[in-house]
């Protein structure tokens, strides 16, 4: 397929795909939607220029992807959408715990030299 082909090929199917978290790398939707067989071929897409991202032809493996981007990829239209579980007020993120002061560390005694 060239680059020509992309514009050529209409996305006749449209899939909406929900994300829990923002942003997301570009070549992962692709992986996990299963429409490529692995994370190597989905790289590969992208930096070939196969892949469309709001209507523009997207050679960056790793552009982050959020909610509202449409991609295009061999004739499917995909949605992005933030899930509802993740913009519902009562989940609140993980957070990392406070550090805490912990015990001095011991100084490094140096060793006797050893005599021959």
């Amino acid at each position: 397929m060239t680059k020509k082909d992309i514009h050529k090929q209409p996305a006749t199917d449209v899939t909406t795909v929900e994300i829990t978290r923002e942003p997301v790398e570009l070549y992962k939707i692709l992986k996990f939607e299963g429409l490529v067989g692995s994370g190597a071929d989905a790289k590969t897409a992208v930096a070939s220029g196969a892949v469309l991202l709001n209507g523009t032809i997207e050679t960056q493996k790793r552009k982050k992807i959020v909610a509202g981007d449409s991609i295009e990829f061999e004739g499917q239209k995909l949605l992005i959408v933030l899930s509802a579980i993740s913009q519902s007020p009562a989940v609140k993120p993980i957070l990392k715990p406070a550090k805490t002061k912990s015990s001095p560390q011991r100084a490094a005694i140096p060793l006797a030299k050893r005599g021959k």
